[in-house]
């Protein structure tokens, strides 16, 4: 059975061990219960579309993925935001045609947990 775009997705991240170092397995679609514990990823599809052609579908979805970096400090926020980043921009593979890095931002929390965001553009065969 073929892994679907946010099981693939979860993957690609769990693969880089640089990310596993500091976030291990807390990384998880659309879950942030407020006691897990730090640094832990949140992933939030913000759209996923499928492509057409005249004959119908084309079988390749493109779409929209916010990677939520969450730590007990800003620079470890920060540091695990840019492990996320060096593992998916430019990366194909688990069904990825590529994964693209669009934006990254910082939170305006004042104390912990503090939170960096990133963006990324998918392109994915189903």
């Amino acid at each position: 059975m073929e892994e679907s775009f946010e099981e693939s997705f979860r993957a690609a991240l769990l693969a880089s061990d640089a990310v596993t170092a500091l976030a291990g397995e807390r990384i998880d679609f659309g879950a942030n219960p407020q006691d897990t514990a730090c640094p832990r990823l949140v992933l939030w599809t913000i759209a996923e579309t499928g492509g057409l052609l005249l004959s119908g579908p084309d079988g390749v979805s493109r779409g929209r993925v916010q990677v939520d970096c969450y730590a007990e400090s800003y620079g470890a926020a920060k540091r695990l935001s840019r492990a996320v980043r060096a593992a998916l921009d430019g990366y194909s593979g688990g069904g990825f045609q590529g994964v693209f890095h669009a934006g990254t931002r910082d939170s305006q929390d004042s104390e912990a947990p503090f939170r960096v965001s990133l963006d990324f553009i998918t392109v994915f065969t189903s």
